[in-house]
Order: structure tokens, then C-alpha cells, then sequence
């Protein structure tokens, strides 16, 4: 690896997904992974696979189906853990056993109960184990910017030479500051004597706001992997944000020194996506990929950017995948122009689901005079995530009103089967509808959270509905957009029974809810 090129490694798959709130299905993280290969991420890290059933496939389909990257499964320093990493990742023509061990001195005396003399023969032993399995090998001193330098320094050293190639230093629960985690980067490359045979990497968390800070200081002191998520999900407030460390690199080159092999203007498709399928928004002023990022309100700025862009931007927003202005595309559109936009975006469709996306804007474009490009983003999305369901909307219709009971009635197809309609009341005509929608699926969902915005400006603005609901302990989200705010809604609760219905098809008889995972 040349020197003044950094390594991404995306853990949005993993560690993106223990966000409280997030839950993703293997269909919706192999999408997720295959848009992060077009990215041309280095490495997935895409999952933790003794954590549930479903972790284990989702690690084993995306290294069998997605090229390019490496393909990464998370273990514990146990066999067990190894042993199930290893058999996930086997398919990729690329692979990586990401081994980790807890050294910081809390962790060892409430967590682990064990001495540091036991925790480097458990670190040596785990990596050389790994070894037998796959040449490249990650290990991770868990809780590495509270533990004692010198304990860091011994076990570092000791993995390398049992093995490892990459070094990982964890800012677990975002305890550190720039200055001292940089120090201590730098302080690893000057007295780990075998430092130069592994990559060593930065894996920094948000509790402070400071993960991206932080990352950014451990490259500059010589770390040559960031370990980062998409939109910086993650655990409690996340993790360093992919979009913010490639971007400060790209922009502050003259700083740092060091750039990534990123395609950038994949970047905002790549967010969107992952926000759709997550159900967790990016706030409007989110750096690099808010909806704010690239526009300015007040006067002074505006006459400043019509005389030279650069008086107030420093970065071109089709750099990162916006369009400088909305485009507009209505009935009349032809497939072309809507294929070319749809690339334009980011997005890489095989012909059926282009074909079933095109068909769906047409649909749209009656409905709206304008068709921005959070409507095109959101409607490919959706045509994307709905191709495996069990259950679908046919039609439906609500009355409500002053005086008047909320009634609904709704019209659903299972799979080949014939159509399905039923009516219900309800507290108002979305509740109503669910009411309906629980009678035919014969899946009643207690509703935990209900969320609408929308996406687009305008009176005729498509709304985007995101919930979560309960069937039988377990919890799960939904999402739909459209113009119709109670369409939104129907499908949106049709979305999460969904994920119900084909959890209950692929669980042995018998078997408890699924776990969300570590």
C-alpha cells in the first residue's frame, strides 16, 4: 500500500447497525454492501457472525455476491467466534478475520476478571488461530485509548508477531481527544518495534462529537486504515462519519498529505440509502451529505457564491453526488433521460429493476409537475426493498372527517394468491388502516413509533413515513414515501410486516424472536 493512500474500512454493516433504532435484513445489507463496493470502500466489515443466525448469512451472501472490497467478519478472541467468522467470510475471493480483546484496565477488572499476562497469551493464541484460516488478520485492544500505553505497546507487539496485519486502536466508548489520541498513534509507530510489518488503523467513536477529530489526528500521526460508517451510525452517537474523514482528506490535502480511493460522487446516493434503510434520518445540517450541506440562505452569501463559488464553498457539491440545481423531470421524460439521472445519482440498476423504477416514476410524474432528485432517490430505493415481499398493497381506501367514525378498507395480494380485502375502524384513518392490515395478514403489530417529513419542497412534496412496530417481542422498522401521506402510511406498516412475515417463514418451528446482535 503506497504511503499516501488510507485505507477505508466500512463497518456500516456492523457496528452501523447496533444503532439503537436500526435493524436490517440480509437483502437490505447485501444492497447496502454492493453500493459500498461501488463506493470502492477497501474493506466491509459486514457483520459480527456468531451474533445471530442472521448475521452469519448476511456475512456468508455478501462475501459469496459482492467483489472488489475485502469482506471482513468480526470474533471475539475465542475459537468459537473464529471458527464462525471464518466459515462466513470462506466464499470471498478477499477476505479478513477481524479478531478483538478488551486490555483497558476497567474492562479487565469488570468485565474480563483477567490479568494482562492472560490477556496477551489469549490475544497470541486468538491470532495465530485465525491464521490457520485466512493471511489477513485485524486485531483490536478494545478500549485502546483508556489502556495503560505501555500494557498497548506490549500487546500490540505481541499480536503482530503472532500474526496480525492490521493493528486496529479503538476509541471504544469516544473517551479521547485529538491531541492525546494522535500522541498515542504516534507514540505505537515509535515504540512498537514490529510496527511496520501491519497496517495500523483508527476506529474512533462520537460520544464526544469528537470521532471524526480524533480519526483525523491518528492519520496524521501514521495511521493508514479509518474505520468508519456511512452517515456515522453507529453505537450510543455513532462513529466517525465516512463522508466527513474522505472529504476533510480530499479538501485539507495540503494538510494531511493523503487520500483515499473513494468515488465521492457516489457518496450521497450511498447515504441515502443507507438512511432509507435504516429508517434513521440525516439531519438537515449534517456535513457533506445534509440536505444543507451546499445551500445558502442568507444575501451575502448568496451574492458572494454568484461571483465565485469559492468565496463560501469548499467543496463542489457534484464532488459528493448533489446537483447544483433540482432536476426536472416530468411525464413527457423518456426511459433515457431517467436512466441517465438515475447513474447520475449513483445508483447501478440491472434492466428488471430499472425497468420496475421507470414504470414508478411514470406513476409519480402524474401525480407531481416537478420530480426532484430526493423523489428519484426515494422511489428507486423503495423498488429496490420491495422486490421480496410477501404481502402487497393492491388498493385502499379510508373515509374520516368530523362526526364521521374512520373507516378503512384495503385490498391486499400474498405472494400468487388472490387478492384479499377486509374493512376496519379505528382512532383515525391510518390507524384504521393498520387495524385492516393486522385482520388480513393475520400479524397484529403494536405501533412503537411513527415519524413523517417530507422529502421535497412544495405543496405536492412527497412525504416519507418511517415506524416501528412490535409483533411477539420482536421489533422491527418500516418505511414508504409518496405523495399521499396515508399511502405513506399504509405502506410503511406494510413494509415492517414484511419483514415480520419472512422472518416467521425463514425461523425453525418453534425458535424464539431473533436477536438484534452485539
Amino acid at each position: 500500500m503506497k504511503d499516501d493512500t488510507l485505507l477505508i474500512f466500512d463497518t456500516t454493516l456492523r457496528d452501523g447497525e447496533q444503532s439503537p433504532g436500526a435493524s436490517l435484513n440480509t437483502p437490505e445489507k447485501l444492497e447496502i454492501a454492493r453500493q459500498l463496493a461501488l463506493l470502492q470502500v477497501d474493506v466491509i466489515e459486514a457483520g459480527f457472525p456468531i451474533a445471530s443466525p442472521g448475521d452469519f448469512e448476511a456475512v456468508q451472501i455478501i462475501a459469496r455476491e459482492v467483489e472488489g472490497p475485502v469482506v471482513a467478519g468480526l470474533a471475539r478472541a475465542l475459537p468459537l467466534d473464529i471458527d464462525r467468522a471464518a466459515k462466513a467470510v470462506e466464499p470471498a475471493r478477499r477476505k479478513r478475520i477481524h479478531v478483538f480483546l478488551a486490555t483497558s484496565e476497567i474492562h479487565l477488572k469488570f468485565k474480563l476478571k483477567k490479568a494482562q499476562k492472560e490477556i496477551v497469551k489469549q490475544a497470541i493464541e486468538a491470532v495465530r488461530y485465525a491464521r490457520q484460516f485466512c493471511e489477513d488478520i485485524e486485531f483490536s485492544p478494545e478500549d485502546a485509548s483508556r489502556t495503560e500505553p505501555r500494557f498497548l505497546v506490549e500487546v500490540v507487539q505481541a499480536a503482530i508477531d503472532a500474526g496480525a496485519t492490521t493493528i486496529n486502536i479503538p476509541d471504544t466508548v469516544g473517551y479521547a481527544l485529538p491531541d492525546a489520541y494522535g500522541a498515542l498513534i504516534a507514540q505505537l509507530k515509535a515504540e512498537v518495534p514490529n510496527i511496520e510489518k501491519a497496517v495500523l488503523s483508527v476506529h474512533c467513536h462520537n460520544d464526544l462529537g469528537l470521532a471524526v477529530a480524533n480519526s483525523l489526528a491518528g492519520i496524521r500521526a501514521g495511521a493508514r486504515q479509518a474505520e468508519c460508517t456511512i452517515n456515522g451510525i453507529g453505537e450510543r452517537a455513532g462513529n466517525a462519519a465516512l463522508e466527513e474523514i474522505v472529504m476533510a482528506l480530499r479538501t485539507r490535502r495540503d494538510v494531511y498529505g493523503i487520500g483515499s480511493r473513494i468515488d465521492t460522487r457516489r457518496i450521497l446516493a450511498t447515504s441515502r440509502m443507507v438512511s432509507k434503510l435504516t429508517g434513521l434520518f440525516v439531519q438537515r445540517n449534517k456535513a457533506i451529505v445534509g440536505e444543507n450541506a451546499f445551500a445558502h440562505e442568507a444575501g451575502i452569501h448568496q451574492d458572494g457564491i454568484l461571483k465565485e463559488r469559492t468565496t463560501y464553498e469548499i467543496m463542489r457539491p457534484e464532488d459528493v453526488g448533489f446537483s447544483r440545481t433540482n432536476l426536472v423531470l416530468g411525464k413527457h421524460s423518456g426511459r433515457h433521460a431517467f436512466r441517465e439521472r438515475i447513474r447520475d445519482l449513483g445508483f447501478d440498476l440491472p434492466e428488471d429493476k430499472l425497468t420496475a423504477a421507470f414504470d414508478a416514476f411514470k406513476i409519480l410524474a402524474d401525480k407531481k409537475k416537478e420530480i426532484f432528485d430526493e423523489d428519484l432517490a426515494a422511489l428507486v430505493e423503495e423498488q429496490v426493498s420491495a422486490e421480496s415481499d410477501i404481502f402487497r398493497l393492491v388498493r385502499f381506501h379510508t373515509t374520516s372527517g368530523i362526526d364521521v367514525t374512520p373507516t378503512a378498507t384495503v385490498r391486499l395480494r400474498k405472494e400468487s394468491e388472490e387478492p384479499r380485502e377486509d374493512a376496519a375502524v379505528g382512532d383515525g384513518p391510518v390507524d384504521a388502516v393498520y387495524r385492516t392490515i393486522d385482520r388480513i395478514t393475520g400479524i397484529p403489530c403494536r405501533l412503537l413509533d411513527y415519524q413523517i417529513r417530507a422529502i421535497t419542497k412544495g405543496k405536492d412534496a412527497m412525504g416519507e413515513v418511517s415506524l416501528q412496530v412490535e409483533h411477539n417481542a420482536l421489533v422491527v422498522h418500516g418505511r414508504a414515501s409518496s405523495t399521499d401521506i396515508l399511502e405513506a402510511s399504509a405502506r410503511a406498516y406494510l413494509n415492517a410486516v414484511n419483514k415480520i412475515a419472512r422472518r416467521q417463514r425463514s425461523a425453525p418451528p418453534g425458535a424464539p424472536p431473533a436477536a438484534r446482535g452485539v
